[in-house]
């Protein structure tokens, strides 16, 4: 099942999105999948931030947390064995988020701040997961409520400086509107195959501009972010549901592309020109459903 997005609940919408797409079609590549895809609002109350703050965070057990359980895969996907994770190990996973939550973020500089709500992200999506482990897809962990919602993204997950919040307020509310850089596609992880890969190291203020640059070369040089297939482009929806964050002012998404495909791949790209179409795997980032593994 490769329709919807995050907040979208499959069933009766995605009945209501096939029907409007045997009428209706958008330009290009894009779907109207991309209709139902959050869009970028502010949440206001965290811009604050301190650039005279020379403060950092420890994310050391963060760290430790991926080191035992992450693993890449000689297909290049990284996967977590949710069902090996010990109750040890799921307790030290619940108190460094509840250390993160306590952190006063907005006292920290602007490169802090946005290493911060990544970590936090992706480690409340990793205990979120395990909350409700064997699943096939977190999408089937289907807590948000609401009539057109699915999977975990707007549940309460969270608390920081007393405001409850949910994946979508991270990624939706924070991280795209205040930082509006395309690259944080690359770096919060929704626990799929298809998504960009959750990485072997935590975040770090210091040097986050560097490993942004690094993880959009790593999805865009493998097949689950661009392939060329019988010279068709194929990418990943991530770039359907988000078109206008690859392709902000004068930038083209294939401008976006080219700075960050494999160099062996730009001439072919420019050459070709357009994206022909998308594909994602929802599957869970578990070795169980790596597409070398798995049974369909």
């Amino acid at each position: 099942m490769t329709y919807g997005v995050h907040g979208s609940r499959p069933g009766r919408l995605a009945m209501v999105v096939v029907a409007i797409s045997l009428v209706f079609s958008l330009s290009g590549f894009r779907s109207v999948e991309s209709l139902f895809a959050p869009s970028a609002d502010l949440w206001p109350r965290w811009q604050a931030h301190d650039e005279t703050n020379p403060a950092t965070i420890d994310y050391a057990d963060w760290g430790d947390f991926l080191s035992r359980h992450l693993q890449t895969t000689p297909s290049g996907v990284n996967v977590i064995d949710y069902g090996a994770v010990t109750q040890e190990d799921r307790a030290a996973l619940a108190a460094l988020i509840a250390r993160l939550e306590a952190v006063p973020i907005s006292t920290y500089s602007r490169e802090e701040q946005l290493a911060y709500w990544i970590n936090l992200y992706n480690a409340a999506t990793v205990q979120v997961v395990l909350d409700h482990y064997p699943v096939e897809t977190i999408r089937d962990i289907d807590i948000s409520g609401g009539l057109f919602s699915d999977g975990p993204w707007d549940a309460e997950l969270l608390t920081v400086e007393g405001e409850t919040l949910t994946l979508n307020d991270i990624e939706h509310r924070i991280l795209r509107p205040i930082w509006m850089d395309p690259r944080i596609h690359y770096a919060v992880n929704c626990a799929s195959i298809g998504c960009p890969n959750l990485r072997p190291e935590p975040f770090r203020g210091e040097t986050v501009e560097a490993v942004l640059d690094q993880a959009a070369r790593d999805y865009l040089s493998d097949p689950r972010g661009l392939k060329i297939d019988m010279d068709r482009i194929i990418v990943s929806k991530i770039y359907d549901w988000f078109f206008e964050d690859f392709s902000k002012q004068d930038m083209r998404l294939l401008d976006h592309l080219t700075l960050y495909v494999d160099p062996a791949l730009v001439d072919q790209v420019n050459r070709i020109g357009e994206v022909h179409g998308t594909h994602y795997d929802w599957q869970l980032n578990s070795p169980k459903y790596l597409p070398e593994t798995r049974t369909e």
